[in-house]
């Protein structure tokens, strides 16, 4: 994991389309490094594959996917997952990350829904897992997913992340925003919720804006800028499991960069808070 902060610096962006004229001329000190969904550009050419390999060729990157459906019924996909291997490839990309939900069935659906927190859908998922990182060769990380309804509860949701991941050996991509939204929807204590975590599977972080219902309802949106509790909730990351590459997501509503900067250079400010840890001598 510390090679990955090594390779990525501290705070990254997800670069959407809106957003390719008025980044390509930043800087790496602006931001460190950038994400996208591989879905959204493989076999892409033309101007906008040029764009990207313009990005790709100056910045690091991760890739984050949206249509694997890890706890599908149906097969995993696997022409996906090779062309996902392709991709990664041809842009010498370092990492990748899926949801530890699903979207689907036989067809495709627009949204991520929560995986039954049992012992038998971690052992279905984790052997997945190892299915697709045996195709691509290296080891993937697993999102924790916002989640609206929990259809079934053998475990909670801290005992069903930590087991698919031991189950898989695979990583964790620690999204703040989606521990916060699933607290208050559901009633636990985030900072016992971290607490139980694997910490030491953590690849890198995501934060990001949701949107408030109601005082008890929380949507993951990506559509605003993240709250102090948020903000809160990841420096509280960083003092339990140290600094990991944190990546702020804003998928709509999209505010002039300037702002988005701002966020970033939030991100940095919480990271250098943290103090390394000591060194003893012989």
């Amino acid at each position: 994991m510390t090679e990955l902060m090594s390779v990525l610096g501290g705070a990254g962006l997800g670069l959407r389309r809106p957003l390719l004229s008025e980044l390509q001329h930043c800087s790496r000190e602006q931001i460190n490094f950038m994400e996208i969904a591989p879905e959204n550009w493989i076999n892409l050419g033309g101007r906008m594959g040029k764009s990207l390999r313009q990005f790709t060729e100056r910045w690091p990157f991760v890739c984050h996917g949206l249509s694997l459906s890890i706890g599908a019924p149906a097969p995993l996909n696997l022409d996906l997952v090779h062309a996902v291997k392709t991709f990664l490839r041809e842009h010498q990309i370092h990492y990748y990350s899926e949801h530890l939900s699903y979207c689907g069935d036989t067809g495709q659906l627009y949204d991520l829904l929560p995986i039954p927190f049992t012992q038998e859908a971690v052992f279905y998922v984790a052997e997945r897992i190892r299915q697709c990182q045996d195709i691509l060769g290296q080891r993937i990380a697993m999102e924790n997913a916002s989640y609206y309804c929990a259809p079934s509860h053998e475990l909670s949701e801290s005992e069903f992340i930590g087991a698919v991941l031991a189950e898989a050996d695979c990583d964790l991509l620690l999204d703040v925003n989606n521990v916060y939204v699933n607290s208050q929807n559901h009633g636990y204590d985030p900072l016992e919720f971290l607490r139980n975590l694997p910490g030491e599977r953590i690849s890198y972080l995501h934060i990001a804006g949701h949107q408030l219902e109601a005082d008890d309802w929380r949507i993951d949106t990506h559509g605003a800028a993240v709250v102090p509790s948020v903000w809160e909730l990841l420096a509280a990351s960083y003092q339990l499991f140290g600094v990991k590459p944190t990546l702020l997501e804003r998928d709509f509503n999209l505010p002039p960069v300037a702002d988005l900067f701002a966020e970033l250079d939030q991100i940095r400010h919480h990271q250098a808070q943290v103090s390394p840890p000591a060194v003893t001598g012989c």
